[in-house]
């Protein structure tokens, strides 16, 4: 049988996807099996608008208007294997942004709620997430950086923007032995925070540097949630 050009397309964004994983993630580090088999599913490129979207396998970030971007492939992995996804837990996702990392946080657990201030954003990727069949992610349009607090507690949290510090309306939105990984630190420039909660002690672990576009919001930078 001859293929359509559409099916030749989807083979050769499915090698790229595999080429990315093992090049520019499992080569650097991540190792759990399930993260990675999560990237290997996703289809990136149909986040990525535009001309970029020819580049969409290449480790860097993209910008996707309202000044947000979609993180580099790597960040996505380390930030996902750190969060430690239970396949039955409920994850609290603070930055929608394209959907992408939403997507790949759907495949791992069982339910994921999702914050993003946008809605032009937020309306783009439940569209974009519906089409892949991905029925486990509930979309909210607020300020993130407060959270959503009607639907806690979450066992992961997960922050795709930069914060000036950890959130406490995060913090009090984990359960028992629940864990926020948040990049925390200047406007430009962050390191990966990752923050276990044993009663009312949480305990911090500190991970690589990044840079992610600004968590703005009442408990975030200041500007308009």
């Amino acid at each position: 049988m001859v293929k359509s050009g559409s099916d030749n397309l989807d083979d050769r964004r499915a090698a790229e996807r595999s080429r990315m994983v093992e090049d520019q993630i499992a080569a650097r580090g991540v190792r759990d099996p399930r993260v990675l088999e999560a990237l290997r599913t996703v289809p990136r490129h149909r986040f990525i608008p535009g001309a970029d979207r020819a580049e969409a396998y290449e480790d860097r970030p993209v910008a996707i208007g309202c000044g947000q971007t979609i993180s580099q492939p790597y960040m996505v992995a380390v930030m996902t294997e750190w969060l430690d996804v239970d396949p039955a837990g409920r994850i609290l996702e603070i930055g929608t942004g394209s959907g992408y990392q939403t997507a790949v946080l759907a495949r791992l657990a069982r339910h994921v709620i999702t914050v993003e201030r946008h809605r032009d954003l937020s309306d783009a990727a439940r569209k974009m997430l519906s089409s892949l069949a991905l029925d486990n992610i509930e979309f909210v349009v607020a300020d993130g950086s407060l959270g959503c607090p009607g639907r806690a507690p979450y066992d992961g949290i997960l922050v795709t923007a930069g914060a000036p510090r950890l959130a406490q309306a995060l913090l009090d939105q984990l359960d028992e032995g629940g864990k926020l990984v948040a990049p925390v630190g200047g406007r430009d420039e962050q390191r990966l925070v990752r923050v276990t909660r044993a009663g009312d002690q949480f305990r911090q672990e500190f991970g690589i540097g990044c840079r992610f576009v600004p968590l703005l919001g009442a408990e975030g930078w200041p500007g308009t949630p």
